[in-house]
């Protein structure tokens, strides 16, 4: 029993002695730590083993002795292992290196590897995407619906009236009173538009509205439109002219007469289509003045002017000028329309 525990304390010096020569003279190694040992950057120092306490034979009960005894063989392994340890965390990772502590090697150059796989961007299609082509056939605009065609007028029982083989009683004694007035007219040969509607079977041309008013350009209408014109000029419009100017009316410009068309923005047909309307522009006196339809007159001439159109309400049946709208802002428009209870259209 005593001589085993001495050989032991022998032996520790001997350890020792072996650890402190070892950087010098490496201890041999199994072929794994020595490999590792090689590929190692630079020798790491190895921190010396703090100095075991010199045991005590007496004092130490020889089981301590049994436990410490085998630690002493497992010393340089242990050194080793730490050596290996410490070498591996000096050793850069090989799998994610850093820029700064990477050192140039000399079998590769110094530029930064790119990385392994480099974003490809998607390819288009080998083949391009067709063009538009034209139809084959144009697109054709929206048919209009059937009742949408032609604006055809609205109906009008005038539209068929004709010239008789001889002339009826009517006019005839129509014309004798125009006659009497003073009136100057021509025969015109017969309107007629099967298209459109319009009709005067016996048209005349004035000249004049009486012995002394004069009206211009060529005026046509049917008798009983001129029969009223005439009367209107003699019994309205030359006194009015003479008490507001004291002149005499000399004649009247007229802007329409027969027109074969329909009413403004309508599918009716004009009162002008049958020879039934006359547009007045302005009059003139004997003095040379002239007193001009408009919207704005002079004071005295707006004066002459309403006394006319007030007038006119009555021996005609529609009325209009400015102020009733725009197509009428320069023109009394006066007409013969026939109208329910013989009623009258004055705006």
């Amino acid at each position: 029993m005593d001589q085993s525990s001495t050989q032991r304390l022998d032996q520790q010096p001997r350890v020792k002695r072996r650890v402190r020569a070892q950087g010098k003279q490496p201890p041999k190694q199994a072929p794994q730590e020595t490999q590792e040992q090689q590929t190692s950057p630079a020798d790491v120092p190895v921190p010396e083993p703090r100095p075991t306490d010199a045991p005590k034979a007496d004092a130490a009960p020889a089981q301590e002795q049994k436990t410490e005894g085998p630690k002493v063989p497992d010393a340089s392994n242990q050194l080793n292992e730490e050596k290996s340890r410490q070498a591996k965390q000096a050793r850069p990772e090989p799998s994610a290196p850093e820029p700064s502590a990477r050192e140039p090697s000399t079998e590769t150059e110094s530029e930064p590897e790119p990385p392994a796989e480099v974003p490809i961007p998607t390819q288009r299609p080998d083949t391009a995407e067709p063009e538009a082509q034209p139809p084959a056939v144009a697109p054709q605009p929206p048919e209009k619906p059937a009742d949408a065609g032609d604006e055809k007028m609205l109906p009008d029982p005038r539209s068929a009236d004709r010239p008789g083989e001889k002339m009826p009683a009517e006019e005839v004694a129509c014309r004798a009173r125009l006659k009497a007035l003073g009136v100057e007219f021509e025969e015109h040969k017969a309107e007629s538009s099967p298209e459109i509607g319009c009709a005067i079977p016996y048209p005349l041309v004035l000249k004049s509205l009486g012995k002394s008013i004069a009206i211009s350009p060529g005026t046509e209408l049917n008798c009983p439109m001129a029969e009223a014109a005439a009367r209107f000029a003699a019994d309205v419009i030359q006194p009015a002219a003479k008490a507001e100017f004291g002149a005499d009316l000399k004649s009247i410009n007229q802007a329409s007469a027969f027109v074969c068309r329909p009413r403004h923005g309508t599918r009716k047909l004009s009162e002008h289509a049958f020879g039934n309307a006359l547009d007045i522009a302005s009059f003139t006196l004997s003095d040379g003045k002239k007193v001009e339809v408009g919207p704005t007159p002079p004071e005295k001439d707006g004066k002459f002017l309403n006394a006319v159109r007030k007038a006119a309400c009555g021996p005609f049946k529609t009325v209009l000028g400015p102020g009733a709208d725009a197509d009428h802002a320069l023109h009394f428009h006066l007409d013969l329309e026939p109208r329910r209870h013989g009623g009258t259209f004055c705006q």
